[in-house]
């Protein structure tokens, strides 16, 4: 099927400064279709000299917009809001044609039109405090934009990933340099051409595409950037902290990689908790940190339960992502295609058995793609148990009581998204609270969240917290001020 945009009618070049441009260098890199391996248009690559005129730019229009009153910021967020509405439709073919995510499965627009909406008005949370209590002294806190910051979002969702993190920056008075990923540039692109529609000033967004090297990795040590917020890898994520620690101490958010274990007990609702957990490794075929690649299943149920799960996962519609009866679009590209089929290899030589899928496929002679997969019986030990394989790849192991339940969860160095399914309200809630994980849902499972609650990891899932109500803490600095007054 031929592209429904052109190349021509693509966004291929950087915004810096408020204008379009092409790399220092004239460099680009390839983008091609993860379905059909057509190319879609060479996207500049930013270069070392590309991100640090962003930085300036940023750095110089930072003044200015700190200390623009917060109603006439929110103007300019509700009117990429309501912009990035209006191209919904356009952002899901995008997404489809750089990193095969089915259309009929976007959802991103509207999240990220509600982000820019919120923090729109969300500015005059930002408040200081007040204290009477040393004699003589009037004190109080004023709490301040901390600079200018970056952005580095992760491939799987970038237009939601947009919003989520140039938003409360944006309302808190930062200015941004956001690096897109090279597997999904085209949104953000065109994300940045609507932001220049809703009348930023120059300066305020700087979007950049490329890979970590060199534009990731000169945001993430570059003097005059005072906070990095990252989604990604958590091998990528050492890396930023790392390079923020020796360069200016600046501050870093992190959201990382998952390896997300769901319980279910004997009394839970077999068909339910089967279709939850299906829904959460079939989102963005298995392409997503909160996806249940671990599912421990009491052994009283655990055949019903397989035979639910089974049933759910291997009835999705394989497919070009661009046509709207498609449920399961290809993996995002030959790299991610090739590291899956890695773990494919090791789970055939492990001790678990193969209930369903273990394979690479295409169909009709096409894409990336990869056949929904269910091990049982594996080892605690082994790599598929450990590791993150991001795709359609789970798990399901049996356990006998529920100490032993939430040691196995628990036994991971990650802790981003865990579930529990079971009719008991006192053990939900037992289980919630012994979780090592950031999220936890009760007879639900990712991608369930609130958006007014706090989003973010344990141990090796990250540092941080996103949501309304939690994200514009992390872009203002708090200044205590002390005031002596003259006694009466």
């Amino acid at each position: 099927m031929p592209f429904p945009l052109s190349s021509d009618k693509i966004e291929r070049r950087h915004l810096i400064n408020g204008e379009f441009c092409e790399s220092s260098d004239n460099g680009t890199f390839k983008l091609s279709s993860p379905y059909s391996h057509e190319k879609i248009v060479d996207m500049c690559e930013a270069t070392t000299d590309d991100t640090n005129r962003a930085v300036a730019a940023a750095k110089a229009a930072f003044p200015a917009w700190s200390n623009t009153d917060p109603m006439v910021r929110g103007v300019h967020m509700k009117k990429l809001a309501e912009l990035i509405k209006q191209s919904a439709n356009e952002l899901a073919q995008l997404d489809a044609m750089s990193m095969g995510r089915p259309v009929s499965s976007y959802f991103d627009a509207m999240m990220a039109a509600s982000h820019f909406e919120h923090y729109a008005e969300a500015a005059y949370e930002g408040l200081g405090t007040t204290s009477l209590n040393t004699p003589g002294f009037v004190n109080m806190t004023f709490r301040q934009p901390i600079g200018p910051v970056a952005a580095i979002i992760p491939w799987n969702i970038p237009t939601a990933m947009f919003a989520m993190k140039l938003a409360p920056a944006l309302a808190a008075g930062c200015t941004v340099v956001l690096k897109s990923s090279e597997k999904a540039p085209l949104t953000p692109a065109k994300l940045a051409s609507l932001s220049v529609d809703a009348g930023f000033p120059p300066g305020v967004i700087n979007v950049l595409s490329g890979h970590g090297t060199p534009s990731g990795s000169t945001l993430s040590s570059h003097v005059d950037i005072r906070l990095v917020n990252f989604t990604g890898s958590t091998l990528t994520g050492r890396k930023i902290q790392a390079a923020a620690a020796s360069s200016n101490l600046k501050k870093v958010v992190l959201e990382l990689g998952g390896k997300s274990p769901a319980i279910v007990f004997e009394d839970a609702d077999v068909a339910q908790a089967a279709g939850a957990t299906v829904g959460s490794m079939q989102l963005l075929m298995g392409q997503a940190c909160i996806a249940n690649s671990r599912v421990y299943v009491h052994e009283s149920i655990a055949d019903k339960f397989k035979e639910a799960f089974i049933a759910n996962f291997k009835a999705a519609k394989k497919g070009d992502p661009l046509l709207p009866e498609t449920q399961q679009g290809p993996q995002a590209d030959e790299i991610q295609f090739e590291r899956i089929k890695s773990f494919l290899q090791s789970a055939s030589e492990g001790k678990g058995k193969l209930e369903l899928g273990g394979k690479a496929t295409q169909v009709d002679g096409q894409g990336y793609f990869i056949e929904p997969t269910v091990y049982s019986g594996v080892a605690e030990d082994e790599r598929t148990q450990k590791e993150e394989v991001f795709g359609p790849f789970v798990n399901i192991n049996t356990f006998k009581t529920e100490e032993e339940a939430i040691a196995k969860a628990n036994d991971t160095e990650y802790g981003l998204y865990a579930s529990v399914f079971t009719k008991d309200i006192s053990r939900a809630l037992r289980v919630a609270k012994a979780f090592e994980s950031g999220q936890v849902g009760i007879n639900c499972t990712s991608p369930t969240f609130a958006a007014d609650m706090p989003f973010g990891g344990y141990k090796g899932s990250g540092q941080g917290r996103e949501g309304y109500g939690y994200s514009l803490d992390e872009y203002l600095e708090v200044k205590s001020v002390y005031v002596m007054i003259d006694p009466a």
